[in-house]
């Protein structure tokens, strides 16, 4: 078994998965509006940075929570971006999956001190 002919058909498998040919569509449609896409790219990093700093132990004020949640509802009342956000959630859970079976078959086949 050639482990690099796998990971492409894994690839291939991945690009022919509804859940990827859902969110490539929907990512083309968002792109082709650069409001959305503009709105999106923030709403990401602000939430990623809400993240950094609980994952670093800081406090996230009042303040902060509200605004994301502000964005996070403006985003969600457009139909394309709410449908769009929905199908990459599904697709990065997809994701997660195949990793976390990837890793799991690692860790069980890996010798102790590896």
């Amino acid at each position: 078994m050639n482990v690099y002919n796998e990971a492409h058909n894994l690839a291939k498998a991945i690009k022919e998965c509804e859940e990827f040919k859902i969110y490539s569509g929907l990512r083309d449609q968002i792109n082709q509006v650069p409001e959305f896409a503009n709105m999106i790219n923030d709403f990401q990093t602000q939430q990623m940075q809400l993240q950094m700093k609980q994952m670093a132990g800081e406090e996230i004020g009042p303040e902060a929570m509200e605004n994301i949640q502000k964005l996070y509802s403006i985003l969600m009342s457009d139909p394309l971006v709410g449908e769009y956000m929905q199908a990459e959630m599904r697709f990065t859970l997809m994701m997660n999956d195949v990793y976390k079976i990837l890793s799991e078959a690692m860790n069980a086949t890996i010798p102790e001190g590896m």
